[in-house]
């Protein structure tokens, strides 16, 4: 069975997120060394994804 046509062009799409997932943000700031194994997640500073 042939796939849809509106479905194709959904896995094509790849845009730029400009919100993070929390796991995402300490990845960033283990990268600016502004993270330390044992600090909260919680309350994370706002991050900027990296281009």
């Amino acid at each position: 069975m042939s796939m849809h046509r509106s479905l194709k062009a959904a896995n094509k799409i790849t845009t730029k997120r400009n919100v993070l997932k929390r796991y995402e943000r300490i990845d960033i700031l283990r990268s600016r060394k502004k993270w330390k194994e044992g600090d909260r997640a919680i309350g994370l500073p706002k991050t900027k994804p990296s281009e």
